[in-house]
């Protein structure tokens, strides 16, 4: 029998509405009652003085990559990165190569992450085949081979009746649908956001409201089909007025931001460094701070990072003709606490820990994100003050794309547990590691 006892910990379990110091044992894998101690004694004890015990986290926009660009990152690349950014937890993008349109593609990612994720992979599949918006991909096979959610992420289905048709299939089979918010027409070739700096640059424009068209079309297909959609990444206030107005009205929509989000803006692009490149593009200090005001009143509900590795070599040309996307897993914690909790004090530390956990969960049906008894247990232990400096160099990722190396943080995860057994340990690695 395995048995680990956490101990002195700050028990932070938003799902069950604790926060407490207190104990916390875990048996053959499982979230265990504290009367269940053996008689000689847990296997394992960690000393969690000082530290919060929070559910493992959750980050539900993801992109692994495999199949297919696997020089970008891999799952067992991806999800080390994962575990060293405390998250127990992913859900990866279908915009892989093949896509994820087709139950086989599904298959061999859960079969993937079964062999080399040293976290959780829940993948997403296509709403439409190939990612090309046109024709519908097979819901429901799709469903049977394990996807927990629709998107074409990096895409955003254009055509308005086709998009009704998925809403409409994905009610049948409880799945919910997370949407790229973006009108081609609008954007065009937009590289950065529309405004002072871009003329000034001389770059291509990215309008807010080439997001915020479809953040409204998609509220108001919710509203028609009663079907749960999530919009992915938003970064302008304007879709922040449309999603608090809808979910006012009851509409079953709902939201996320990004940290690169809250923690940049278009002056970054001066530099005209492509690791500030990112779709959709850093904005105004105007939307970052009502993006802030989304999270701080519950418009806002879920926090994720859009994790996006690229090859260097592939971000090291024009900005305009660089990828968009930027990595996020080790510095996502930290840039949310230092952003919402220690600066802008826009919300706890038990309101970001729920954003990460049992609210991803909820949306997605996942039997995660909380440390009731019986429940999976998966752990994060989290140093809410600890400060420290990012350095890409040190990544478990294999791409290097990151804007925010040698940036201070405060905040950050010291052990991650997924079912019962350490997976990494701030200082310790990952186990097994030379």
């Amino acid at each position: 029998m395995s048995c680990t006892l956490i101990r002195n910990g700050r028990i932070l379990d938003p799902a069950n509405h604790v926060d407490q110091k207190g104990d916390l044992l875990l048996i053959d894998g499982k979230i265990a009652p504290l009367s269940a101690l053996p008689a000689g004694g847990p296997t394992e004890t960690i000393d969690a003085t000082g530290l919060v015990v929070a559910p493992g986290l959750i980050d539900l926009h993801v992109h692994l990559r495999e199949p297919g660009q696997s020089a970008k990152e891999t799952i067992a690349s991806g999800t080390r990165a994962a575990a060293a950014g405390g998250f127990t937890s992913v859900v990866c993008m279908p915009n892989t190569s093949p896509a994820v349109d087709n139950p086989s593609v599904v298959t061999w990612i859960a079969e993937k992450a079964r062999a080399e994720a040293c976290v959780n992979v829940f993948p997403t599949g296509a709403i439409t085949k190939g990612l090309a918006g046109e024709e519908l991909a097979p819901i429901g096979s799709m469903h049977k081979a394990g996807i927990v959610a629709l998107t074409d992420d990096g895409r955003c289905v254009q055509n308005h009746e086709l998009m009704r048709r998925a809403l409409e299939y994905a009610r049948m089979f409880g799945l919910p649908v997370m949407d790229h918010c973006q009108d081609y027409n609008l954007v065009g070739k937009g590289v950065m956001h529309e405004g002072h700096v871009s003329t000034v640059l001389g770059l291509p424009g990215w309008p807010a409201i080439g997001e915020e068209i479809i953040v409204q079309r998609n509220a108001l297909l919710a509203e028609t089909c009663g079907t749960p959609i999530h919009c992915q990444h938003l970064s302008s206030g304007g879709s922040v007025r449309i999603l608090r107005e809808a979910r006012a009205r009851g509409i079953p929509l709902s939201g996320e931001i990004c940290p690169h989000h809250i923690a940049l803006t278009d002056e970054s692009i001066r530099s005209f460094d492509s690791n500030f490149k990112m779709n959709p593009p850093l904005r105004t200090q105007r939307d970052i701070d009502t993006l802030i005001e989304g999270v701080a009143d519950g418009t806002i509900t879920v926090l994720a990072s859009d994790h996006a590795p690229h090859c260097s070599y592939e971000k090291e040309v024009e900005f305009d003709l660089a990828p968009f996307g930027i990595l996020g897993l080790e510095t996502e914690l930290g840039l949310f606490l230092k952003i919402l909790v220690h600066e802008r004090k826009a919300v706890s530390l038990a309101r970001v820990i729920a954003m990460l956990t049992v609210e991803p969960a909820r949306l997605l049906n996942l039997d995660r994100g909380t440390l009731s008894v019986g429940a999976p247990a998966d752990v994060t232990l989290i140093d809410p003050d600890a400060e420290w400096v990012h350095d890409k160099n040190a990544s478990a990722s294999r791409s290097r794309n990151t804007p925010f190396h040698g940036w201070e943080l405060k905040g950050r995860a010291v052990r991650t547990i997924v079912s019962g057994r350490t997976v990494w340990e701030l200082n310790g690695g990952f186990p097994g590691q030379s």
